[in-house]
């Protein structure tokens, strides 16, 4: 479980690293299924339900990007979302009631990872009725400036949630021209650590430079309370989504920030964020190691 201090830090900062939480022998497996998946690739010349393809993937030389829903793909990726230390230090920031969001595994291979350009995780899904809502990522291979790592901006989990709209289309990006990331913090995890952060924090990550991959496992989970405000009539998909505790029928609700619209239904690139931020016209990572 977490410490106090890191509670606490969390609280303040709007992430935490922890390291030494998976076994090597995990470590190992992981990255045994996932080069397997990777080799698997090579099949495809375009994106599936499961692969995303960095935009040079060819069958003689694949470079996947993202693994899509892991959890659903193999029983290790399942095994760690039901990690006895994760699911402990989730219930610890969100409460007891806990349910399952979605999951993939983003991978910055050596010498081309793409970059992931500045968002809030909240501005794709933000229907919720309140955010205790949060990611950890589990740290498949060193995490470095180097290689791509993260980067947070301490304490953005209280302020505003960003627009991610660039003339009235879903970017996946901060398209406010006001933003800054000033203050950005890298953060270095070695391989078994994870890392933290609400689903209000503003983060990135740089491409991978270096001859080391950097491959993390994404975990979604939320406060089985945070709820679309919106009738829900069947609550069959929640119920098997729940993994600790109890489901609400009811939800609870926060004062959250407002979350910016389009002034027309919602329209942008389909596919994953890598997709839709290849709109962005003003990008602040493309290039940078920090």
């Amino acid at each position: 479980m977490l410490t106090q201090e890191q509670i606490d830090f969390y609280q303040t900062h709007g992430y935490v690293v922890v390291e030494d939480v998976v076994s090597a022998d995990d470590i190992a497996e992981l990255r045994r299924i996932t080069d397997a998946f990777v080799e698997k690739s090579r099949e495809v010349t375009e994106h599936t339900h499961v692969f995303d393809l960095e935009p040079e993937h060819m069958p003689e030389a694949p470079r996947l990007r993202r693994l899509k829903n892991p959890v659903g793909l193999h029983p290790i990726y399942e095994r760690m979302l039901h990690h006895d230390y994760i699911l402990d230090s989730v219930a610890q920031l969100v409460g007891p009631n806990i349910r399952y969001q979605t999951s993939k595994l983003n991978m910055k291979s050596a010498g081309f990872g793409s970059p992931v350009e500045w968002h809030q995780d909240f501005a794709f899904g933000g229907d919720k009725t309140n955010d205790d809502m949060l990611s950890v990522g589990l740290v498949i291979d060193d995490m470095t400036q180097e290689n791509g790592g993260l980067l947070f901006i301490p304490g953005s989990h209280k302020g505003p949630i960003y627009n991610h709209y660039q003339n009235d289309v879903f970017v996946g990006g901060i398209t406010d021209p006001n933003f800054r990331p000033d203050n950005a913090v890298p953060v270095e995890v070695k391989a078994g650590g994870i890392t933290i952060h609400h689903t209000r924090t503003l983060h990135a990550s740089a491409p991978n430079r270096s001859g080391q991959s950097r491959r993390l496992f994404l975990l979604q989970y939320c406060a089985a309370d945070a709820l679309s405000p919106l009738p829900i009539t069947d609550w069959t998909v929640f119920d098997a989504a729940l993994l600790r505790g109890t489901q609400p029928r009811e939800p609870r609700y926060a004062d959250l920030p407002p979350v910016p619209r389009p002034t027309k239904p919602r329209t942008g690139r389909s596919g994953s964020i890598y997709e839709q931020q290849t709109l962005l016209t003003k990008k602040q990572v493309v290039g940078n190691t920090s």
